[in-house]
């Protein structure tokens, strides 16, 4: 016998949408089973009641048996022996349809009795699984809607626990009822064929029994027909019964696993997150702007595909495109007080989709996968390798100390700073050091720090002192009165990227290294928030100014500044090194990285014009000499580097930061 199709036993739990499309086949099939049995049960009892136009009967009847073969089963596979076992009992039917007089006994019990408990047994057992299956899956969803709406800070854990065991609960209830569901439709399969041919083996038999000319009628032939019809009945019984004990150990296996598989968050302490995905699948919340200041949440079953997020919703053939992922961005957020939500930014820092896992291990995963994907991963030769070699190259280089966790209100999204790590896979190749000579310049295990750790107001406060406070006047800018009298102030516009610890200021190498540390830490720590901040290089001080409050978050003697460099391919890049006394009498190494709206080297231009400055400023002659190598514009502003200012931004910041004053 031909294979049959049937129902994976297996993905009951997972209820995927592949799962329904092909489970709504099942349907189809049992549905026109269900109209098909009803039609020849009224032809077999047409036959049972029709004493007087049993000839008529036997002929609808015939025409009915040929009628299988039209009905365009979804799930016909298999049917081949079913439809020309029928043609043939066709022809008999109509050979016997004036000799079907006296059968009432003999067809009820042996044509009639059977089909009716095949509908009454077999599909009303179908039908009702198909009610106790839909009530499960909408307790389930209310239950998982329920879940949801649970809030994320001050949450009451009694209600939790609650909770938790109301969807387990109805996972497994749907879980058990999918199971049987499936199991009932499977075997449908095979009664089915049951169904169609015992009956009319029981009328066959009634034929020849009950005339006298049956002799005449069924040959040898007939007689060997008829046995070989019920040797493949009984082989399809004895292959339904191995199918049932089969699935029967299956169903028993997949219901003793342990409670935790129903629990959506039961892991939450210590979750084993695969950072690696290229691919991910599930289903997840989508948050969906209704009005103004009104949003609801939808339930739907993601998964990727190639470079796309594409969303299936339920009952559908196949997905559709939600989101591009090359080349965006993905971050947790807060949203609604709900928890384990991460929103998706397009290349161009709009603000995209914002959806919701239903675990913290499924949000994890859910942000490495598609951080893995932006960086086109999936495009090589071996993007599991690749994917893996990338996030332990920079775990092994780094590790990460961020005070994020703290200040979340000062951080903002930055796209520059997302194509600057994208950029970075393809940089690391080219300008890395060996691993012996990176040990010499920077320390394994060296913390990294991903914002200034000191806020401005206590940086002001810290300056202030124990000054009093003048009401009648008194500014911020009185803090550093040396930049009135500096001869040279030059503002840029930063973002500052991280700042570590290193072991030597003798090489610009040591600059590259840190570059590459930190990016590779912001890249595998899904890092990719950072404050803009205003450069201003004077000729004493470097100085990092709050934009919005203008107030100064960090302060930097020229005369300490040892080194300083522009990466050598993403030119926006800077860094430099500080060295700083210690209260022990020695001194510390200190590199710090920042972006740049604006070349870097203009910044490292300023910092080595304002070095000079400092060099020859005891010799007034020798100044002068410096400030005329200067040119100057109409308006005598000093211009850095014979440089026009850029046009990629037209911001008055970065114009300021083209030129400089004398």
């Amino acid at each position: 016998m031909p294979a049959v199709d049937k129902l994976l036993l297996e993905e009951a739990l997972q209820d995927s949408p592949q799962t329904r499309s092909l489970l709504s086949v099942f349907e189809e099939d049992a549905g026109t089973l269900t109209d098909y049995t009803n039609q020849l049960l009224q032809a077999m009892q047409r036959v049972y009641g029709a004493q007087n136009e049993m000839c008529l009967a036997t002929q609808q009847l015939s025409k009915q048996l040929l009628a299988y073969e039209k009905q365009n089963f979804a799930l016909g596979k298999g049917d081949e022996e079913v439809i020309s076992t029928l043609h043939y009992f066709s022809k008999v039917v109509d050979e016997l349809n004036v000799l079907h007089t006296e059968l009432a006994k003999q067809l009820a019990d042996t044509m009639v009795l059977p089909i009716i408990q095949f509908r009454e047994k077999d599909l009303t057992e179908v039908s009702t699984l198909k009610d106790l299956f839909g009530l499960a899956s909408n307790e389930h969803d209310l239950s998982m809607a329920k879940y949801s709406r649970l809030p994320k800070k001050k949450e009451n854990e009694k209600v939790k626990t609650d909770v938790v065991k109301e969807v387990a609960a109805a996972r497994r209830k749907q879980h058990l009822s999918s199971l049987q569901y499936y199991c009932a439709l499977n075997a449908l399969q095979y009664r089915k064929r049951v169904a169609m041919m015992e009956p009319m083996i029981g009328f066959a038999h009634g034929q020849i029994n009950f005339f006298k000319k049956g002799a005449e009628m069924f040959s040898q032939s007939m007689d060997s027909f008829l046995s070989s019809v019920a040797d493949m009945v009984q082989s399809i019984q004895v292959e339904l019964e191995a199918e049932a004990e089969k699935m029967r150990v299956s169903q028993q296996e997949l219901l003793s696993v342990e409670e935790s598989v129903y629990a959506p968050d039961f892991d939450v302490a210590a979750p084993q997150i695969n950072r690696n995905l290229i691919q991910k699948a599930g289903y997840l919340n989508l948050r969906n702007k209704t009005g103004l200041v009104t949003t609801t949440w939808e339930r739907l079953y993601f998964f990727t595909q190639g470079g796309n997020l594409m969303c299936q919703p339920r009952g559908a053939v196949a997905g559709g495109l939600i989101q591009d992922l090359d080349n965006c961005s993905v971050m947790a957020v807060d949203c609604e007080d709900r928890r384990y939500c991460f929103q998706i930014t397009t290349p161009n820092g709009k603000s995209g989709i914002i959806l919701q896992a239903e675990s913290r291990k499924e949000n994890e995963e859910w942000i490495c996968a598609i951080n893995n994907i932006s960086r086109q991963i999936y495009l090589t030769d071996n993007p599991e390798a690749v994917a893996i070699k990338l996030n332990q190259t920079a775990l092994q280089a780094v590790t990460p100390i961020t005070s994020f966790g703290k200040k979340p209100e000062s951080s903002c999204p930055s796209q520059n700073l997302r194509n600057a790590e994208t950029e970075d896979d393809k940089i690391v190749s080219q300008a890395a050091v060996r691993a012996d000579d990176a040990d010499e310049l920077i320390a394994p295990g060296t913390p990294i720090q991903f914002d200034i750790v000191l806020p401005a107001t206590e940086f002001l406060d810290q300056n202030r002192g124990s000054r009093r406070i003048n009401p009648f006047g008194e500014t911020e800018d009185e803090t550093f009165p040396e930049a009135e009298d500096s001869l040279l102030q030059q503002m840029f516009v930063v973002r500052f990227l991280g700042s570590m610890a290193v072991k030597t200021d003798n090489t610009t190498e040591v600059i590259y290294e840190a570059m590459r540390q930190v990016l590779a830490a912001r890249a595998i720590h899904n890092i990719f928030r950072t404050t803009e901040s205003h450069l201003m290089v004077t000729s004493q001080t470097l100085r990092l100014i709050d934009p919005q409050t203008q107030v100064t978050r960090a302060n930097f003697e020229l005369t300490s500044i040892t080194q300083f460099a522009a990466h050598q391919e993403n030119k926006r890049l800077v860094g430099f090194v500080v060295r700083t006394p210690e209260s022990t009498g020695g001194q510390s190494l200190s590199t710090y990285v920042f972006e740049s709206n604006s070349e870097g080297e203009k910044i490292c231009y300023a910092i080595n014009l304002g070095k000079e400055i400092i060099a020859v400023q005891k010799d007034p002659e020798a100044l002068a000499q410096l400030m005329l190598s200067i040119p100057l514009t109409n308006d005598g502003k000093y211009v850095l580097l014979n440089d026009q200012p850029d046009d990629n931004d037209g911001s008055p910041s970065e114009n300021r930061g083209a030129e400089s004053e004398a």
